[in-house]
């Protein structure tokens, strides 16, 4: 491992600790475990952003491991996408009561630690998983019905938003759209070209 690898590892854990020790909205309160994320961040080129955890994610305290998140990795396995490619994350750490949006303050409370992130990971493309992560990270006048599966660029980003994966368990219509989405995502990530829709 290099001397850069090396100190990168090191400024994750202590990241993970710090992270972990937020109190700084009321979704601590009702906490089990704050939600890092899961993934690669060491070699992660694409990083997927939800909106945060649920039921699962809380008592586990890692993220996408319920039935949208077992949903996503049989798409991502699938399509051959490497453990090694991506890292999974969401915009709060912490759940919402009730699987409820979170609120605006909740999300300001919590963006830090995902620009954190962002910014260690430096991945290639950034894919939103729903309207909330869409709104956070693309435009807060977003509307995933008629935008999403469109690449945005953005400073050093490739950015798509797609259905979040517990949105097509509800409505399986939404597979189609959503395989195509994360096709463009793997095209993207294997350095060929992707025209938007």
């Amino acid at each position: 491992m290099t001397d850069e690898a090396k100190n990168k590892r090191e400024l994750w854990a202590q990241f993970e600790v710090e992270c972990k020790a937020c109190w700084k909205c009321p979704l601590s309160e009702g906490r089990t475990h704050v939600v890092v994320g899961r993934g690669c961040p060491e070699t992660a080129k694409v990083l997927f952003i939800g909106e945060g955890p649920g039921k699962e994610e809380d008592l586990t305290g890692k993220a996408f491991v319920g039935a949208g998140g077992k949903l996503l990795d049989l798409l991502l396995r699938g399509l051959r996408f490497s453990e090694a490619d991506y890292y999974i994350a969401n915009i709060v750490k912490c759940r919402p009561p009730n699987n409820r949006d979170p609120s605006d303050a909740e999300m300001q409370a919590c963006l830090p630690w995902l620009r954190w992130q962002v910014k260690s990971i430096a991945p290639k493309i950034i894919v939103c998983l729903g309207r909330i992560a869409a709104a956070q990270i693309m435009d807060k006048n977003f509307m995933l019905i008629k935008q999403r599966g469109i690449w945005l660029k953005k400073a050093d980003f490739d950015i798509l938003a797609t259905w979040h994966p517990a949105a097509v368990l509800r409505n399986p219509g939404k597979k189609i759209t959503w395989f195509d989405d994360l096709v463009k995502v793997k095209t993207l990530l294997n350095g060929e070209t992707q025209d938007s829709d």
